[in-house]
């Protein structure tokens, strides 16, 4: 049987641009894996590995007209929205390759043998050392930053981890061309070319994640998709860490003093944050708690004229479009559910932007209102008008995990109810705001982009330099005399590591 053809594809349209490759068989498969795991002594320099991650970035800025050109054929995200997300992409590569010469992330802890205690110890001598290969599923909404250049290749490389990426077949002609630029900044330091390698397929992804030398996988994408990867890596007779980000409804609440004090503004940042990219991030506000009465009707007004306005938009894919015209439908269709903007089918290959209203008494116990719960990928968002702070609390009780939560309050209510709201929605996220909106993520060191199950698999962050952390494991060495200890855990710290020696930062 031929291998099966891998075509871009333009969304606007539909129709097929060009083949860039084939699916991967079994067995390429296997030789992609087998390749990456046999480059892994090479990423154990960490000068090394900081100079690839700076080259990486350096010729993904040299080609970045050609990537932005292939990207946006593929996605319809702009050229604007993707040199930005380029310039995301390389400050992160960057960002890696600071923290690989810090090396802080190696977490270097020793304990000098203490004979005085009781009982007595031995001389420990702890670090980080890589897993080994990580399968990296790339994600449909961020072709760059959360795909073959994006943070879990990055993250994966800075922790000294051969990468193989299976490609996300929304965007197979930009995967294509940023991993040759991947796999040309390795050449150009001097390493294997193959500390990058990508595959395509659906049954590829499968065969990664059951394959004996990958030793953890990155995943963003459906929480259909990421949970039966997850489910699979457990399943191994070697279980595999696996993060993956799957879904999350992103809650906001805005309390009563919040919308008389401000209604139209809120009204609008709601109507922006939930129509940024046709509503394809990752963290849109998709579920939002507004107090019935005139000032939540004022905030409406201004969702409602914020949404008409927003031009009719192509998604990433026809199959994601499709998915969100039914998605919409099917919780219109839901009795006191009301669509004062109508969410969908804005033509034969774009989307319209709206949003649906319900009493959030509805939501307040189990019900076939529950899909209201769910997240719609795409540019609707659900707002359930609440009477009371005891209905507000009742439907945050019954909310998913989230990557983001949120609270709008004014001065009126911060020395009183907001406290307590803000306290009910940390369980529910792994970031938290007030008077903001969660779209966009900062790439910053004390960055958190994870939350509770679904939002997450695990307690991890795929952003930020923490994200480092998914692709190590501890390691302590006991009584082991100097000259055979690794050089991080050395008594002269010959590589000037930050250490804690006996409980003391040094």
């Amino acid at each position: 049987m031929a291998a099966a053809p891998v075509w871009s594809v333009d969304p606007r349209t539909g129709r097929q641009r060009e083949q860039v490759a084939v699916e991967a068989t079994a067995e390429e498969v296997d030789g992609a894996v087998r390749a990456a795991h046999a480059a892994r002594g090479a990423l154990a320099d960490r000068t090394v590995r900081a100079a690839y991650l700076r080259a990486a970035a350096d010729l993904l800025t040299e080609s970045g007209e050609r990537v932005v050109e292939a990207a946006d054929a593929e996605t319809v995200l702009g050229p604007t929205r993707l040199a930005g997300e380029l310039a995301r992409t390389t400050a992160q590569l960057r960002a890696f390759a600071d923290a690989v010469d810090a090396g802080e992330f190696l977490d270097v802890r020793i304990d000098h043998a203490d004979d005085g205690r009781t009982p007595p110890w031995p001389d420990l001598r702890r670090y980080k050392i890589p897993l080994g290969v990580v399968a990296v599923y790339a994600a449909s909404n961020f072709p760059l930053a959360f795909s073959v250049p994006g943070g879990d290749t990055a993250s994966a490389l800075a922790a000294g981890c051969p990468v193989v990426v299976k490609a996300h077949p929304a965007h197979p002609a930009t995967s294509e061309v940023c991993a040759s630029v991947l796999r040309r900044a390795a050449a150009q330091v001097g390493l294997p070319e193959d500390v990058l390698v990508l595959v395509h397929g659906f049954d590829a992804g499968v065969e990664l994640v059951r394959h004996p030398l990958v030793a953890a996988a990155g995943f963003t994408g459906s929480v259909r998709g990421g949970r039966a990867l997850f489910d699979a890596a457990a399943a191994r007779p070697v279980p595999i860490p696996f993060h993956g980000e799957l879904g999350s409804l992103n809650p906001v609440v805005v309390t009563e003093a919040a919308a008389a004090e401000r209604a139209e503004q809120i009204g609008a940042g709601l109507a922006g944050s939930m129509t940024l990219g046709a509503g394809q991030f990752c963290t849109k506000p998709g579920f939002v708690l507004v107090p019935a009465g005139g000032d939540g009707d004022r905030l409406l007004k201004a969702l409602t004229e914020g949404t008409s306005h927003t031009e009719a938009a192509s998604m990433l894919d026809l199959r994601m479009r499709e998915a969100f015209v039914a998605g919409v439908q099917e919780r219109a269709a839901l009795p006191d559910v009301e669509t004062p903007v109508t969410a969908g089918a804005g033509g034969e290959h774009t989307v319209s932007a709206g949003y649906l209203t319900v009493p959030a008494a509805r939501l307040t116990a189990e019900g076939p209102h529950d899909q209201l719960l769910e997240e719609c990928f795409g540019p609707v968002t659900v707002v359930a008008r609440y009477t009371s702070r005891e209905e507000v609390t009742a439907v945050l009780s019954r909310l998913p995990g989230n990557l983001t939560a949120t609270l709008h309050t004014a001065e009126a209510d911060r020395d009183g109810d907001a406290a307590g709201l803000l306290d009910a929605l940390v369980p529910l996220a792994g970031r938290v705001l007030v008077d903001g909106w969660p779209t966009g993520v900062a790439v910053a060191p004390a960055q958190h982009h994870g939350g509770p199950y679904p939002a997450t698999t695990s307690t991890s962050t795929s952003v930020g330099i923490t994200a480092v952390e998914r692709w190590l494991r501890p390691v302590s060495y006991q009584s082991v005399p100097d000259a055979l200890l690794p050089p991080e855990l050395r008594e002269d710290n010959p590589l000037g590591l930050p250490r804690r020696v006996d409980g003391r930062l040094v």
